[in-house]
């Protein structure tokens, strides 16, 4: 049976990287953007699927989940990163949580029970070290404590879920994407493949 994979800021850097390698592993892929017609243009060279999905708004998830169908595999990956101090930001910090604590949230609550029923679900959260308590919770405005409460919110999840349905979070490291910046001395392809324990 062939598995859907539904993968998140899928139309760019570590994103398109991960749903390329996906298709390549034989999953059939819904690229997932808030730009219909950019995620229309990604999807159509990998033969994958597209959706329009804002990861900030409940109801753009909800029009989504009920296009994509039954989806076996979700990657969290969209993310921001507002820039400034956290204390001088608050709409970035508000931002970053949206993005990437309560859309992750709403998508797994949305997915997981079907995963549940049909006994297989992967889930995997793109986090960073900059949420990591043990490298200090770095990053502008509320990246960082937004990629930990998303850490958080994995290993809760885990807990939950029965043991067919495996979440995970993981690092890809500092990788060369809009995001990233040209600096940065890892390529999507090579952040998508780096584990975290």
């Amino acid at each position: 049976m062939r598995r859907t994979a539904l993968v998140t800021g899928a139309n760019r850097g570590i994103g398109l990287a991960i749903a390329s390698g996906l298709v390549d592993a034989g999953l059939e892929v819904i690229i997932a953007a808030r730009d219909p017609a950019t995620a229309a243009e990604v999807a159509r060279p990998l033969g994958a699927g597209h959706v329009q999905l804002d990861v900030r708004d409940p109801e753009s998830i909800s029009a989504a989940v009920q296009a994509c169908g039954a989806v076996d595999v979700l990657v969290n990956n969209a993310g921001v990163m507002p820039g400034g101090p956290l204390l001088d930001n608050p709409t970035g910090f508000a931002e970053s949580l949206a993005v990437m604590v309560a859309g992750p949230y709403l998508l797994i609550r949305a997915l997981a029970p079907g995963m549940a029923r049909r006994d297989y679900g992967r889930i995997v959260n793109v986090s960073s070290g900059w949420g990591s308590f043990a490298e200090g919770i770095g990053g502008p405005s509320g990246y960082g404590v937004a990629k930990a409460a998303l850490n958080a919110l994995t290993v809760a999840v885990a807990q939950e879920l029965p043991a067919t349905v495996l979440v995970n979070a993981m690092c890809p490291g500092w990788v060369r994407t809009r995001m990233g910046g040209s600096g940065a001395p890892r390529s999507p392809d090579r952040g998508r493949t780096r584990r975290s324990g």
